[in-house]
């Protein structure tokens, strides 16, 4: 895997984690009105384009693009940043 790939997949792996922390992630969500969700779903975009072009799988940030809409409800939210985080986490991690 090329390495702006990979590096892209951790950076929004570990943006996701962040945004998945109980009550803090909310907290910002809410505090810049709702941008962090818009960041995540361009960095999801870009992670998507990059995987693409090398030719590698991007399941993890399609399921990223999924989180950045359905994670306007609550705990939703939370719980599909974390699993997203995860997700990309081990994508990352298993692909060299």
């Amino acid at each position: 895997m090329n390495g702006n790939v990979r590096l892209m997949k951790w950076v929004t792996a570990g943006y996701e984690a962040f945004l998945g922390i109980p009550f803090i992630g909310g907290a910002i969500v809410l505090g810049f009105g709702w941008a962090p969700l818009g960041i995540a779903f361009v960095l999801h975009v870009i992670t998507l384009i990059l995987a693409h072009r090398q030719g590698v799988s991007a399941y993890g940030n399609i399921l990223g693009l999924v989180t950045s809409f359905v994670a306007v409800i609550p705990i939703v939210g939370m719980v599909m940043h974390i699993i997203t985080a995860l997700v990309l986490a081990i994508d990352a991690a298993r692909q060299r």
